[in-house]
């Protein structure tokens, strides 16, 4: 029986361990490492960190061994995964020369960033906490997120990060140390904001498809050999296409509830509630 309730701790563990293996690496290799290498590796090594943050929950909840020790880890797992480790990378891939205005803007976009995902878990919890008490304000709570889920927000700030330096964008648009910089300084702000903000992001818990099974598959399959395409051929893009579709998926929904100024069934488990 421990065996069984040590899973979902072992596979949050791992987690970690992908986000401090991040960091370590970051400050240990060789000077004239290639960046694009280093984010290449440690961008698979954040997946690998998601998919776990993914399967310790879903384990845990299989199992039926929730606990509130497993959700403390879990959120100290992605504090240091998807809150410290994209920052660290930032640093380490801008260089920028100490002592300018730069570096300062670099250092306080990073720390911004960091200081939003930890805010973003704490508010989770105290939500999550407050929800189980009640089975109809869970199932709501369930629908989406109050703000965007720190994994999300690692994956997209990462994929910045990534693509600015891949041989893609080097061949359509250059981008100089400076711009990258400042693209990277206002990514990482923005992101963090929409971390502790109240726009609702889609749970891909509660996707249903209704579709035939003929179709289902048809389109399991047609979308699987678009993502192997991407990631064979323009891995770099392909990640950026779809975290940033996922960010605009959520503004989109918030600013369509916005404009239209009534709610609708479609939008309304967008609408903030009145204790946010």
């Amino acid at each position: 029986m421990k065996r069984v309730n040590l899973l979902p701790n072992l596979i949050t563990a791992f987690g970690l361990a992908c986000g401090l293996f991040v960091i370590f690496r970051t400050y240990t290799l060789p000077e004239q490492t290639p960046i694009y290498q280093l984010l290449f590796t440690s961008m698979l090594l954040i997946l690998l960190a998601a998919l776990a943050d993914v399967l310790d929950g879903a384990v845990a909840r299989i199992l039926k061994h929730e606990s509130e020790f497993g959700a403390l880890f879990d959120s100290l797992s992605d504090a240091v995964s998807f809150g410290v480790a994209p920052s660290v990378l930032m640093l380490k891939a801008l260089a920028p020369e100490h002592g300018t205005p730069l570096s300062f803007f670099c250092v306080v976009a990073a720390i911004a960033y960091s200081i939003c995902g930890v805010l973003r878990l704490v508010r989770y919890n105290v939500k999550a906490n407050i929800a189980k008490k009640n089975e109809s304000t869970l199932r709501d709570y369930n629908k989406n997120f109050s703000g965007l889920p720190i994994p999300a927000a690692a994956g997209a700030a990462l994929a910045v990060n990534f693509f600015l330096v891949s041989p893609r964008a080097t061949d359509w648009f250059a981008p100089s140390a400076v711009m990258r910089s400042w693209i990277l300084i206002a990514a990482m702000i923005a992101i963090g904001l929409l971390m502790i903000s109240r726009v609702r992001f889609p749970s891909l818990k509660t996707l249903h498809c209704r579709v035939p099974s003929s179709y289902l598959v048809f389109f399991t399959a047609l979308g699987a050999m678009l993502v192997l395409y991407g990631i064979l051929h323009a891995f770099s893009l392909f990640l950026l296409i779809v975290t940033w579709s996922y960010i605009l998926v959520g503004c989109a929904l918030t600013i369509t509830r916005l404009i239209a100024g009534k709610r609708s069934k479609k939008l309304e488990d967008f609408e903030p509630t009145d204790d946010e």
